[in-house]
């Protein structure tokens, strides 16, 4: 039924979207359709460089995890084009988190008011995805911090699921210094590369490779509230900003798994 209802929305969209202009990743990047408070980001987070690690291309059927605000979708969605579909799985509208519901009203209304938007569908983060064996690559940017824990599992195992066998998942996180207390990393925002390495495989995923595209040697990934002392949120305000500031952005790994082809 899912598939079904998304080839039906993809022939519906191809006729809205010959208007709009179809990007290249570099194009998608420095699209006047980003919001410029984002796009101020962007030689922090290295849009360009990560996602071509990752290998995606415009044709792809995406799925985004834990979107948050929609930075990195203001990208892909100027980029995924048709037959391409780019599937945001959010927290649910019904959570008992207020914070989520918000983040997901949010993230709705944004989706709502710009036509570059019309190839995104939207579901649920606790959900199955996609139809089995049906997407091309599966992304989550600064998330796993958030999931630790059974939802990880939950979500791992339902990226397994919705990957086509030889499907990308890639990983990009706040990197905490090898052996780093559940604890602490629970608090500190920060995950070690073992636990994500332990976890992927685990649900039986291959590493690919590894790239430092998004690395910060000045980051200690140790600080008074967490990686969310540094840019952008100041978790401090104004307390100490210059230094944090000058540090930048955290130190992130930067993942890419893929679910092997069955022989």
């Amino acid at each position: 039924m899912k598939k079904l209802n998304r080839l039906a929305l993809l022939i519906a969209l191809s006729f809205v979207t010959t208007s709009l202009t179809a990007h290249d990743l570099e194009g998608a990047v420095s699209s006047e359709d980003r919001t410029p408070k984002n796009m101020l980001r962007d030689s922090a987070r290295n849009p360009v460089e990560t996602l071509s690690f990752f290998g995606i291309k415009s044709d792809m059927v995406v799925v985004e995890l834990s979107p948050g605000g929609g930075w990195y979708t203001e990208i892909l969605a100027n980029y995924i084009h048709y037959p391409g579909t780019l599937i945001a799985a959010h927290w649910s509208k019904d959570s008992e988190v207020a914070y989520f519901r918000r983040g997901r009203a949010n993230f709705e209304k944004k989706i709502s008011e710009n036509p570059m938007y019309g190839r995104v569908e939207i579901v649920d983060l606790d959900s199955e995805l996609a139809d089995a064996n049906s997407v091309d690559a599966v992304l989550t940017f600064r998330n796993l911090h958030n999931w630790l824990g059974p939802n990880m599992d939950k979500i791992f195992s339902n990226t397994y699921k919705a990957l086509k066998p030889g499907g990308v998942f890639g990983i990009v996180e706040h990197r905490a210094k090898p052996g780093t207390s559940m604890e602490k990393m629970k608090k500190s925002g920060y995950v070690t590369e073992a636990h994500a390495l332990e976890i992927a495989t685990r649900h039986g995923f291959e590493l690919v490779a590894k790239s430092e595209v998004n690395a910060n040697p000045k980051d200690t990934a140790d600080h008074p509230k967490g990686v969310w002392t540094l840019p952008p949120n100041y978790r401090l305000k104004d307390k100490d900003r210059d230094k944090y500031s000058a540090i930048g952005e955290s130190d992130r790994m930067t993942l890419l798994f893929k679910k092997p082809i069955q022989s």
